[in-house]
């Protein structure tokens, strides 16, 4: 028997004594039946769902296109869906991805922002969005509902607006936060081996994107703030209660001019632990740690069980290996070491997030397992959905052999998603130019703490041209 053969004879056996279903499309493990909060929540798809050409800076080729808009049927329920027609189509479909919705009821109208209108329709492109059938962090439903709705778009136009556009030629993704998790994880292989409704995208385009490290990020700020604080000794479950008094001991203030500003040793070593945790030394990452509203957005999951606000069932956080450092030697400090000995630690459940037989993972992983391009975009300063995820991206698609199909950009910004118009505009140009055979577009060193720490780096992509807040940032040396 050769090296092949029996490679498949030992998996076959394995899947028998494991317990293991395979197929020529799939193979996954028959897990004991698991119940979340979140299967049994209902939601709401919201009118009015018309949308016009009315926004300001709209181009000629958008106010031209036609607009359509209605329901269908998502994995979860009733989903709405928008899509955009320009006058001369060329067969191309980007779908849209929108970003979290947080956890109320209702399900809105998706329509992108006008750069990414203006281009991707003076490209010959048509775009459509899902709302999704669910809310909260459900990027199962965002990944199933909006492929469904790239392949069946064409049949809903037809039967709820009677216009025939005939076939999509070829289908591309992109999206932003949630929605960047969510265009990445669209070309996965395996998504593509276990999704519900699998779509060959030829390339997407990941804005800021968030992925299953998120969600470790945001156990490990709160668990150190905690532990830094002098709280340490109390249950993880009463964060929230204690936050004004951990407030108290990092911050000088939370309002005011001081906002945010770092408080005595302890917080001294909160802010150089969050910058090592979210990416390491760069520039504009002081600016995003004043900004109160990623703050509180990332305190406000402390005290969390694990289950990502029952998207799973079992708790999907671990720092069970996680150092935390607060300088940069070689080694730790006897301080260092003294802290990482108290933190609260935590142990992932091995069942949280198993691959499943009925669609993509309850949370679809980052795997950097693709075979089209791929062009990312992330704000240096964000500290709700880190750079570091950047970081991962590039390790596991170097790791798999697909480096040369994923180019990165550092912007200098401080908040979540906060690009300029130039900046989405000049991306979706590029990616579309490089997926359609033009040169590979420039990117970023992600991964050289060198590179990432000169007071110059993300100077490059960035452009302020139509841009907000960025007035107070340091300017590159060249300005």
């Amino acid at each position: 028997m050769n090296n092949k053969r029996f490679a498949l004879a030992a998996l076959g056996l394995s899947a028998v004594l494991l317990g293991v279903s395979t197929s020529a499309n799939a193979i996954w493990w028959e897990w004991p039946e698991q119940v979340r909060d979140h299967d049994s929540r209902e939601f709401i798809v919201a009118d009015p769902l018309s949308f016009d050409a009315s926004a300001a800076g709209l181009s000629e080729a958008v106010i031209n296109g036609s607009r359509h808009w209605g329901r269908y049927e998502g994995i979860q329920g009733e989903a709405a869906y928008t899509v955009e027609v320009p006058e001369d189509w060329n067969g191309g479909l980007i779908m849209w991805a929108r970003g979290y919705g947080g956890e109320g009821e209702t399900l809105g109208r998706v329509v992108p922002s006008v750069p990414f209108r203006n281009v991707a329709l003076g490209a010959g492109y048509a775009w459509a969005a899902s709302s999704y059938s669910a809310n909260y962090y459900d990027v199962r439903a965002a990944l199933e509902d909006t492929n469904k709705l790239a392949l069946e778009v064409t049949d809903y136009l037809e039967q709820d607006w009677g216009v025939d556009y005939g076939d999509v030629q070829q289908y591309l993704i992109a999206g932003g936060s949630m929605g960047g998790h969510t265009a990445a994880v669209a070309v996965e292989k395996e998504t593509l081996y276990t999704a519900r409704y699998p779509v060959r995208y030829e390339g997407a385009m990941p804005l800021c994107q968030a992925e299953q490290n998120q969600f470790d990020w945001l156990g490990d700020y709160t668990r150190v703030a905690q532990e830094l604080a002098g709280y340490g000794d109390y249950p993880q479950d009463q964060f929230q209660e204690l936050l004004p008094l951990i407030l108290d001991e990092l911050f000088v203030a939370v309002d005011g001019e001081n906002a945010w500003e770092p408080k005595g040793e302890a917080g001294d070593r909160l802010f150089r632990i969050a910058e090592e945790l979210t990416g390491g030394e760069r520039p504009i990452f002081e600016y995003g740690f004043r900004v109160g509203g990623l703050q509180y957005a990332v305190l406000g999951t402390g005290g969390s069980d694990g289950t990502l606000n029952g998207i799973l069932s079992r708790n999907v956080y671990d720092n069970t290996w996680r150092i935390y450092r607060w300088t940069d030697g070689h080694r730790m400090t006897w301080d260092e070491w003294r802290f990482n000995r108290q933190v609260d630690r935590e142990r992932a459940d091995f069942l949280a997030n198993p691959i499943r037989s009925d669609g993509v993972r309850w949370l679809p992983l980052v795997k950097g397992n693709f075979d089209v391009p791929v062009l990312t975009m992330h704000t240096l300063g964000d500290f709700y959905v880190p750079f570091k995820h950047q970081q991962l991206y590039r390790k596991r698609a170097e790791i798999r052999g697909n480096g040369d199909l994923l180019v990165q950009r550092a912007i200098r910004a401080p908040s979540h998603c906060d690009f300029s118009g130039t900046e989405i505009a000049t991306a979706t140009i590029d990616w579309l130019t490089w997926v359609n055979g033009g040169p590979k577009p420039g990117g970023d060193k992600v991964l050289d703490p060198k590179v990432v720490a000169d007071p110059d780096y993300g100077c490059q992509f960035t452009n302020n041209a139509l841009s907000v807040g960025r007035d107070n940032l340091p300017a590159c040396s060249g300005e």
